[in-house]
């Protein structure tokens, strides 16, 4: 009778661990511009600039916006309900980036560039949170260890 069981050997765990904590960096290294970012959006001068760039509601719409970098930020980086989180920070990316990081309405060429910087690294941010979404956290999370 053939079993289905495979023996792991020392070089592969070795492997599996450092793959493990190379996806705990990145989960900090992803989550810390969130984390970071978050408390300002419950500024006057955050909530004003948002009002003046045409974000409607901004007096409740940029604090929810940093509930939600905040939620999603700290799930991602503590893998519990990761992909849960991801979703959170795409829904917190999506009106943010398309809102506040308009380059082509720019017309000073060097702002107009910052601008498609900005825009570009939350497009960035934003192929990051799907593939958690998808993924989720890795095997060093809240996550993995409620699975097993």
């Amino acid at each position: 009778m053939a079993t289905n069981s495979i023996a792991i050997s020392k070089d592969v765990e070795a492997i599996s661990f450092w793959q493990g904590a190379v996806v705990v960096l990145g989960r900090f290294f992803f989550a810390l511009i969130f984390l970071f970012a978050a408390p300002n959006h419950f500024t006057r001068q955050t909530i004003a600039f948002s009002a003046s760039q045409g974000v409607p509601f901004a007096s409740i719409a940029v604090p929810l916006s940093g509930v939600l970098a905040i939620a999603g930020g700290l799930s991602i980086l503590l893998g519990y309900r990761a992909k849960l989180g991801a979703w959170l920070i795409a829904l917190f990316l999506i009106p943010v980036t398309l809102m506040l990081h308009k380059f082509w309405t720019v017309t000073d060429p060097m702002m107009a560039q910052i601008q498609m910087i900005l825009f570009m690294k939350n497009v960035s941010m934003l192929g990051g949170a799907l593939l958690i979404s998808q993924f989720g956290a890795g095997p060093f999370s809240l996550d993995a260890r409620r699975s097993r």
